[in-house]
């Protein structure tokens, strides 16, 4: 071992004093302590810029008109969390972290993580696609993946859906994109269509004048396309109409109700009958059986058999 060791074999009791300490170690120790501070100043900052520049963003494309509020959302999340990587990777800077390296294990991770998590990652390209074909809007009346209800949210991995009953129901890109998308909002005109009874005694022109009038007699039915009604079948108990009119998609639920309240009074002013199922039941009376015999009867019905013997 050479006599001249880079560091000595044992410490001197100035290095140990609270003042070598200091010397040794205190430069080291404030300059971590600055770089611990910036960093948490930094990602403080950066978290909240990113999130004002989001909001801002959502702002802006919510004013243009080429622009709905489902792709402004989406928009808004792209800008956030780009700002959010960019601000890790000052902050790492700030640690002499090379991001150079740090890109190359990101990348090297995200490639890992991804085949970990195919699921979410295929619930994040159906949210792009969602996005960018837009099957459906935020406030559209929908029915995907089993679930019937206004369109709250379109994010990156979930949809969000509240039902007509205030249920709040969270749908995962893939089966919403990977199913039949039913959009109840998406065309300015719907057919409203209702399915009427009428006994088989009644004049089936006088009930289909009755309704066609009733039709006629509500504005907010269209025009165009004119409504229709016709004998639809012939039941086993009454004979059935289809009646189909076509309103403004907004006023399709109270003209429905409405239409099915009106032809059921416009019926009864004509003394039109709807049936209803009836129950008949028949009852077969049968002779009354005869009395059966006395015991007299029956001794005196074996002395008779005894007496004519077996030629009998």
């Amino acid at each position: 071992m050479s006599a001249s060791a880079p560091f000595p074999m044992t410490l001197s009791p100035e290095i140990l004093s609270p003042s070598g300490l200091w010397t040794r170690y205190g430069p080291s120790l404030i300059d971590g302590l600055i770089n611990l501070v910036a960093a948490g100043v930094m990602l403080a900052a950066g978290f909240w810029v990113a999130a004002r520049i989001s909001r801002a963003v959502r702002r802006l494309a919510r004013k243009s008109h080429r622009v709905d509020e489902t792709l402004a959302g989406f928009l808004s999340q792209i800008v956030r969390y780009a700002l959010l990587g960019f601000v890790i990777l000052a902050v790492l800077q700030r640690f002499g972290v090379e991001t150079t390296s740090v890109v190359a294990v990101i990348g090297a991770a995200t490639l890992a993580i991804g085949l970990a998590l195919q699921g979410a990652l295929s619930n994040v390209a159906a949210g792009v696609m969602l996005i960018l074909f837009r099957p459906y809007r935020i406030g559209d009346l929908v029915e995907v993946a089993g679930a019937e209800g206004l369109i709250d949210d379109v994010g990156l991995f979930a949809t969000t859906v509240r039902t007509l009953d205030g249920v709040m129901v969270t749908l995962p890109n893939g089966l919403c994109w990977g199913g039949p998308i039913r959009n109840f909002s998406s065309l300015p005109n719907r057919r409203i269509e209702l399915k009427l009874s009428v006994s088989y005694e009644t004049p089936l022109d006088l009930a289909l004048e009755v309704v066609e009038e009733v039709l006629a007699a509500d504005a907010r039915v269209l025009d165009d396309p004119a409504p229709l009604v016709r004998v639809g079948a012939l039941g086993a108990s009454a004979v059935e109409l289809f009646a189909y009119a076509w309103t403004k998609n907004p006023d399709w639920v109270m003209t429905r109700f409405d239409l099915i309240k009106a032809v059921k009074e416009a019926f009864d002013a004509e003394g039109i009958m709807i049936p209803y199922p009836t129950t008949m039941t028949y009852e077969r009376r049968l002779d009354d059986p005869p009395p059966k015999p006395t015991r007299q009867a029956r001794r005196r019905l074996a002395s008779d058999s005894q007496e004519a013997g077996p030629d009998a």
